[in-house]
């Protein structure tokens, strides 16, 4: 006898099993064009509160791409879409954005930067998404600067590291 076909719930389950959550395509391309610009990362940074997909630690910056369905995106239009699954799936992206606000203040009371990038932000625009975190460096830059400047020099300090590795 041959396999019977799959369920409803088999399917999905299996389908579900295959989403990666490390090394997306949005992940590998953003920091392919952030090394081509000479950018350097650490990759899912478990050091940090919610594992930053990048972390730039000389920068205190931290990366999440975020894909639109699993981090609720336009979560307020597309929540009564839900059909199958309902009251399952609003638990678990309600949880994952709470989740991602927790994190979000812990790396910021840290004194990181967070930037979130939709994975259509990355797909559409990866040039900009680059340049946001140019921005982003150039700023921490100019914070360091300022407190070497201002602080530094009054304790002996030539520098102030930024970074906690």
């Amino acid at each position: 006898m041959g396999k019977s076909p799959p369920t409803d719930d088999a399917l999905r389950h299996y389908i579900m099993s295959r989403i990666k959550s490390k090394n997306t395509s949005i992940e590998v391309s953003l920091r392919k064009a952030l090394w081509g610009a000479d950018i350097r990362y650490r990759k899912n940074y478990k050091k940090l509160p919610g594992t930053p997909d990048i972390a730039l630690t000389k920068y205190r910056i931290a990366v999440f791409c975020d894909g639109e369905f699993w981090h609720g995106k336009d979560w307020e239009i597309k929540k009564p879409r839900l059909q199958s699954n309902r009251e399952y799936w609003i638990d678990k992206i309600e949880k994952n954005m709470i989740r991602d606000r927790e994190n979000e203040r812990a790396l910021l009371g840290l004194g990181w930067t967070v930037i979130r990038l939709w994975g259509s932000e990355i797909q559409k625009d990866l040039p900009g998404c680059v340049d946001d975190i140019k921005d982003a460096i150039f700023e921490s830059k100019i914070e360091a600067y300022h407190i070497n400047h201002e602080y530094g020099h009054e304790y002996g300090h030539e520098h102030m590291p930024l970074q906690d590795d």
